[in-house]
């Protein structure tokens, strides 16, 4: 059962990492625009802490628009 959850909270992860990496980055660092090189490295980060990712992002995005 706890080997379910992990591997679901690690395919989630793995989605919101993708998304972040190839959308949300550009739009929260303008630093990070070009940089492609070390998008990787932030992957097991990404991963790893994906809920607080997400969190920052929606409220970032929010406090955009």
């Amino acid at each position: 059962m706890a080997l379910a959850a992990l591997r679901i909270y690690a395919l989630v992860g793995v989605g919101v990492s993708a998304l972040f990496l190839l959308i949300g980055i550009d739009r929260i660092d303008e630093d990070a625009r070009g940089a492609y090189l070390f998008r990787p490295l932030l992957l097991p980060a990404i991963v790893s802490l994906w809920p607080l990712v997400v969190m920052r992002w929606i409220r970032l995005e929010l406090k955009t628009s």
